[in-house]
């Protein structure tokens, strides 16, 4: 094929010429549960919210009786059949097997256990080979544009510190493991320090922000992180500094947690603000 010759495009691009994209959500506790409401709501136009799968079958099915005609449950082995794109709201443990046959198929893949993504490289190379895509939305952060153009020059340092409510790191393998009991802290206390790769490791309910945050920027074994516990506060905050030859920037943000004290109400909403940019005739931001 020369140069003037067009490509075939790739078989998820084929299957969604000229109808909607046809999504199904994996997992249904607070944030996918959300996004199925919004979804079948018809809050994105040229978006079909066609299944849902969760480990619960019998919720599975309750849940797509609530939302109604055209919604089915399916296996997750069974989604490349039915869905054009799958968006993973699951425990980071199965994201593995909801990837996998996706993008073996030349699907795509929203992953929010992004974390989830350091444990499994082989994932890139598979949506590469197979002309599939895995899409990271912004979820509870937010400068991700300006981390990533800061990133086509030279980033110097990346720092995040992230203060939780103590509900919020309950229960963190991290903690558990080092014996860091945060249920009685009474001031503000720095509970861990290290790279991105190492909090994803230890807090994997929490930090898939600070993985999404060095993937935008110089990789997860350069992205400094620190992990605080506050009794005091309610909200999730982060807070990000980076240096950089471009510019250098801080930006913070403060999240309002969902009905699951380790995610913000905003997470959901960013998986929809990124739905809207895949057919939308203007997008906003890189």
């Amino acid at each position: 094929m020369n140069k003037h010759e067009a490509a075939s495009p790739p078989p998820s691009a084929a299957i969604t010429q000229g109808g909607p994209l046809r999504v199904a959500i994996v997992g249904l506790g607070a944030i996918g549960a959300t996004l199925a409401d919004k979804l079948k709501g018809g809050a994105v136009p040229g978006i079909e919210l066609v299944a849902v799968s969760a480990r619960d079958t019998a919720k599975a099915e309750r849940v797509a009786a609530e939302l109604g005609g055209g919604v089915r449950v399916a296996a997750i082995a069974d989604l490349p059949k039915v869905a054009d794109l799958a968006i993973e709201c699951a425990p980071a443990a199965i994201l593995e097997q909801i990837a996998r046959p996706m993008l073996e198929a030349g699907k795509k893949v929203m992953v929010l256990s992004v974390g989830a993504l350091l444990s499994h490289p082989e994932l890139l190379e598979l949506a590469g080979r197979h002309h599939g895509q895995i899409i990271v939305p912004t979820g509870a952060l937010l400068g991700l544009d300006a981390v990533a153009a800061a990133a086509e020059g030279v980033i110097h340092s990346v720092r995040m510190k992230t203060t939780k409510p103590i509900k919020g790191l309950l229960g963190a393998p991290y903690l558990v493991e080092n014996k860091i009991d945060v249920s009685n802290v009474k001031v503000p206390t720095k509970v861990f320090e290290g790279t991105a790769r190492e909090a994803a490791i230890g807090f994997p309910a929490n930090l898939n922000v600070a993985v999404a945050l060095s993937l935008a920027g110089i990789g997860p074994d350069r992205t400094v992180l620190e992990i605080w516990a506050d009794p005091a506060i309610e909200r999730n905050t982060h807070q990000i500094m980076v240096d950089a030859d471009s510019a250098s920037f801080e930006m913070t943000i403060r999240n309002i947690p969902s009905e699951n004290p380790k995610t913000g109400k905003i997470t959901p909403l960013s998986a929809v603000a990124a739905l809207r940019k895949l057919n939308a005739p203007l997008r906003v931001g890189s």
